[in-house]
């Protein structure tokens, strides 16, 4: 595994089509008004400072992970590959599975969570809201209980669909919110708590090879992650 120095990323899988990498937590997927480093400048810097590569470095981003989330990221190197990739989204052969810390102990070891939710770009939220609601996109999860510990519950989420803030809300909608999350946790959780939320694998179908592969990451050696064996 080698790694990016600038923003201590690590790359987990490169190849002429892919780079897959593990993002920092706190990190930008891509650049916005902050002008704070984000992960797709800093990528596009590495490879044309590795392969000495002139002009534009092409880097296609196919799918985001919100601010405070690390774990593994997929990029596409070709223009070919990111439309591929971006079909397989759509189609949801792109497979995600995160690794999340919620609030309490779950009723059931297992189960499946689905909702309608709402984003409300000015104050940057998103609600649950009737499944008749104009405007309404299903939210889609199954999950299955890991572990248990401090009054916490380790899960395993199989996201089925991929809506802004989709994990964070449904979980915070059964009373589970996640540890550290400020947004939809804010009653239980303490300012300054990172959210335990982690992109531990995607899998998919290799854009030019047509072979599943499958990339994974562990979550950092810190609490609340700590609690659990892993």
């Amino acid at each position: 595994m080698s790694s990016i120095s600038d923003g201590n990323i690590d790359i987990l899988y490169e190849d002429n089509h892919l780079l897959v990498v593990k993002k920092p937590v706190n990190m930008l997927t891509q650049g916005d008004e902050t002008k704070d480093a984000d992960l797709l400048t800093l990528l596009k810097q590495d490879l044309k400072q590795r392969y000495n590569k002139p002009g534009n470095v092409f880097l296609g981003l196919v799918h985001r992970l919100d601010r405070p989330v690390g774990g593994v990221m997929v990029f596409a190197k070709t223009s070919k590959a990111a439309s591929r990739l971006s079909e397989q989204v759509r189609s949801r052969q792109f497979k995600k599975v995160y690794l999340a810390v919620v609030h309490g102990i779950l009723d059931n070891s297992e189960g499946r969570l689905e909702n309608y939710l709402i984003k409300d770009s000015r104050s940057n939220t998103v609600r649950i809201v009737d499944s008749e609601a104009e405007g309404g996109k299903k939210a889609l999860l199954d999950y299955r209980v890991l572990g248990a510990a401090k009054g916490f519950s380790l899960v395993r989420i199989d996201l089925n669909t991929g809506r802004p803030h989709q994990i964070r809300v449904q979980f915070s909608n059964i009373g589970h919110p996640l540890y550290g999350d400020q947004k939809y946790g804010q009653n239980v959780n303490k300012p300054g708590q990172q959210i335990a939320l982690w992109s531990s694998q995607i899998t998919l179908l290799h854009p030019v090879l047509k072979e599943q592969v499958s990339f994974e990451c562990l979550p950092p050696s810190t609490e609340p992650w700590i609690w659990f064996n892993f």
